[in-house]
């Protein structure tokens, strides 16, 4: 009996350093801790979650797990049979990438992730619209990053952004690969090849070989796969005001803050009110 609890109190303390964990490595390493422990494989990714769920029975988990199975249990997704049979390629490990991950793990496909960076280093500051703070939210921001949106909040740095979504979609049993550089698409040439795979660096068996249906370029504007066409979708334009300052990647500048919610960047009204004074 002593010795369940123990095991039961360990799983606890491991699953709040993955959720405290403040680096892309971090995060990873504290996931993969958690998995050891638990004896749960998450290239098994059709009954990872689940069997997570079924020995991590913590409070502060379920009240993640409760979040999740909600949004999970919209029609849309099928309790997960939508694209049960549906391997993809995210490439890019951004905002975008992460939650489209998000989207397609919930959907029941196979996902693996890849970027070529080792680490999220960007602080730059995002506005989040009202619909996206709700999308988030529903999906159990607040129980990693409790600073999440709070009061007049609508900001959040990428970084901190990013660390959000990379411990969803851990969770939610996406394969992640971190410092992996895409080369290009490899179109199926052997019989009995059902779909393509991808070129990468540093060579890798198990990527190489991973034969995937769906690929999705979330690598940025300036990064365009051989074959394919961009096409931006914006909105309207927004007026702000921004400081720009060099990055010398030192130790002091990634630790700096991300802004306030009282410094807003849109203010809405604000316009709305110089254009019907002057036109």
């Amino acid at each position: 009996m002593a010795d369940q609890q123990g095991h039961a109190n360990q799983a606890h303390v491991l699953f709040e350093n993955f959720v405290a964990a403040k680096t892309c490595k971090e995060v990873r390493q504290t996931f993969a801790e958690l998995c050891r422990h638990l004896e749960v494989d998450p290239k098994d990714y059709q009954h990872f979650y689940i069997r997570l769920k079924e020995r991590l029975n913590f409070w502060k988990a379920k009240e993640l797990w409760q979040k999740i199975d909600k949004r999970a249990s919209h029609p849309d997704y099928e309790q997960g049979k939508t694209c049960a049979k549906t391997k993809c390629l995210v490439l890019g490990a951004g905002p975008c990438g992460l939650r489209t991950a998000v989207e397609l793990a919930l959907l029941g496909a196979r996902v693996v992730l890849l970027d070529k960076r080792h680490s999220f280093s960007r602080n730059n500051v995002l506005h989040l619209w009202p619909y996206t703070i709700r999308d988030l939210r529903n999906l159990g921001a607040k129980k990693f990053y409790g600073r999440f949106c709070s009061g007049s909040l609508d900001h959040i740095s990428i970084r901190q952004l990013q660390l959000i979504l990379l411990k969803l979609v851990l969770l939610l049993g996406v394969e992640v690969h971190m410092g992996v550089k895409f080369n290009g698409l490899v179109e199926p040439q052997e019989s009995g090849a059902t779909g393509w795979t991808a070129s990468v660096h540093p060579p890798s068996r198990p990527l190489s070989s991973y034969q995937f249906d769906v690929f999705v370029s979330a690598g940025g504007g300036k990064f365009v796969p051989a074959g394919f066409k961009i096409k931006e979708l914006r909105g309207k334009l927004a007026i702000g005001i921004t400081a720009n300052f060099v990055n010398r990647h030192s130790a002091a500048e990634a630790q700096v803050q991300e802004i306030s919610g009282v410094a807003r960047i849109y203010n809405q009204k604000f316009f709305q009110n110089l254009q019907t004074e002057m036109g």
